[in-house]
């Protein structure tokens, strides 16, 4: 029997710091380990570097391009899908993924939790958005410590919805 391809969607901002680019360049390279395929936005920042951890591993990544030219995917996107459709390509990261794994972030990446969450899509967390109702935590965003544990608790959770 042929084996399933698992998917993990990477989010996170497109403008980040050298120790968020560390931390999903790890996450990509951990989501190529274990032979998962690694979907994002397929642009720069959080994106590029996970996307430079899974190439550098021998990983497959999937870019959901908001424009019209699979060009503008950063250089380690090996399968670019233009969508021409902007931000609402956020809803196409999301809903793509098994599970998603959530890096620091901007009110995109906020979105992409969201759409995540509104599907019934595991979000793990990293240095990224806290959800509050009524000044009360929610919960929904499984928090990581690590760039190993976010991979590993997402792994666990695909699994436990394919059983």
């Amino acid at each position: 029997m042929k084996e399933k391809l698992v998917f993990i969607a990477v989010i996170g901002g497109g403008d980040i710091s050298p120790p968020v680019a560390v931390i999903a360049e790890e996450v990509g390279r951990e989501i190529a380990r274990h032979g998962a395929v690694l979907v994002c936005g397929g642009l720069g920042g959080v994106m590029e570097a996970a996307c430079r951890g899974a190439d550098g591993e021998g990983g497959i990544t999937v870019g959901i391009l908001p424009g019209d030219d699979r060009r503008s995917a950063n250089p380690y996107v090996k399968i670019p899908i233009a969508t021409g459709i902007g931000y609402a390509r956020n809803a196409a990261v999301a809903k793509s993924a098994q599970a998603v794994i959530a890096i620091d972030g901007s009110y995109g990446t906020l979105t992409e939790i969201a759409y995540a969450l509104q599907s019934g899509v595991p979000v793990i967390g990293l240095d990224t958005w806290s959800i509050a109702i009524d000044g009360r935590e929610d919960d929904s965003i499984i928090r990581a410590s690590s760039p190993k544990e976010a991979v590993e608790k997402a792994l666990e959770l695909i699994k436990d919805r394919q059983s």
